[in-house]
């Protein structure tokens, strides 16, 4: 059977070997840019964020029921041993997320590269697919150079149009459009939040927080302050739902989410008892980074000259409340291009969950981010590369 893949990125790579695990197929890889898996090197900050231990559907906010029997079929678990069986070292770190042992993205790159090679796989580099008919006997696809490739089955695994510089296209939504196939909004998720005020001097600063969206959920994890906002895998985790918002959001941060409100209440007395001649401005030391604790006493409106003896019971509970609940006005992220994954893509009650099958031509399938399937930061929707693009290779290829 010839089986035409377009999309030489991580779920298009992991259809190509699941397909080619029948020697039987013949197929052809086809990617836009001149090498496959661009995207993918930059990926964990180029470390390669492949999985993560917990996967769980609540970790996948667009598409998570439909991605639920992909999960399955192949899980984290399944993900890891493959990439062992390639000769590729693994480690989880303590938040759950899993990279290569050498810390480099290239080694999952070339690990996957050297197996199509092994496995026989037709690699078509430089070929911008921008029409794809199906026919009597299949499938004929052409490139914008004039090249024809024609196929039994077809599997369209472009990619989303996120990160336009490492090669996000909106190629495979056009692809499947010309099949009568229907595309949702686009939005960029995993991205950076622009705030109002700005907290320019905060610039730098990285801070363990919990962000909570004012009745839209919540997310934890490392804060990194910008000039325009705020980055850091807990932004990235709370963006899709600023992204996807009609109007300005609330976000709340906590930066001591292992005490209670009352527990930082005692501790900022016992200071106050222990110093009393010490400014006020140097309250949080040793609790928080300097300049973060200098904005979140501003905020309290808490003199900064005065001794600690000084300040009212009142006060300090106002900078224990300012600890657990300091707000930002979240104005939007910023654009596609910066974003990591697109929120939105193909309607997937348009494909059978349990093949990746298209509904609506037989013989098309689709994987990966082109789907309308995104989840959290830290491995989810890499792991939902490498299970969609099992499960279209490996049924994509049956007689």
């Amino acid at each position: 059977m010839k089986i035409l893949i377009i999309g030489g990125g991580a779920s298009g790579m992991m259809a190509a070997l699941s397909a080619a695990e029948n020697p039987e197929n013949r197929i052809t890889l086809l990617e836009r840019q001149n090498r496959v898996g661009r995207k993918l090197l930059a990926t964990g900050n180029g470390r390669c964020n492949l999985t993560n231990a917990d996967i769980a559907l609540s970790r996948y906010p667009g598409g998570g029921s439909f991605a639920s029997n992909a999960l399955r079929r192949f899980s984290k678990d399944d993900t890891l041993a493959f990439f062992a069986s390639l000769g590729l070292y693994t480690v989880t770190d303590d938040t759950g997320r899993c990279y290569p042992l050498s810390d480099q993205a290239n080694s999952v790159v070339d690990v996957l590269r050297f197996s199509l090679e092994q496995a026989g796989v037709a690699i078509v580099t430089s070929c911008d697919v921008i029409e794809a008919k199906k026919t009597k006997n299949g499938f004929t696809v052409t490139a914008a150079d004039g090249q024809t490739f024609t196929a039994d089955r077809l599997i369209v695994t472009a990619g989303g149009c996120a990160g336009k510089g490492l090669g996000g296209t909106k190629s495979g939504y056009r692809l499947l459009e010309q099949f009568g196939h229907h595309v949702t909004a686009l939005h960029p998720s995993l991205v950076q939040i622009k705030t109002d005020p700005a907290p320019k001097s905060l610039k730098g600063v990285r801070a363990d927080a919990k962000i909570t969206v004012k009745g839209a959920g919540e997310s934890a994890g490392e804060v990194q302050f910008t000039d325009f906002g705020i980055s850091g895998p807990a932004a990235f985790d709370v963006s899709r739902t600023v992204s996807l918002s009609e109007s300005d959001a609330t976000l709340l941060l906590d930066f001591m989410r292992d005490y209670s409100e009352e527990t930082l209440l005692a501790r900022l007395q016992d200071r106050a008892a222990r110093f009393p001649r010490l400014p006020a401005e140097q309250l949080l030391i040793g609790m928080l980074n300097t300049r973060l604790g200098q904005v979140l006493l501003k905020h309290a409106e808490i003199p900064r000259e005065a001794p600690l003896s000084d300040l009212t019971e009142q006060q300090l509970k106002t900078v224990a409340h300012t600890l657990k609940y300091y707000p930002m006005t979240a104005v939007g992220v910023l654009g596609m291009d910066h974003a990591q994954v697109t929120a939105g893509g193909v309607y997937t009650d348009e494909f059978r969950a349990d093949t990746l099958e298209s509904r609506i031509v037989p013989g098309l399938f689709a994987a990966g981010e082109v789907l309308d399937v995104d989840g959290d930061c830290g491995g989810f929707n890499l792991q939902w590369a490498w299970s969609s693009g099992y499960v279209s290779g490996k049924l994509g290829a049956f007689e």
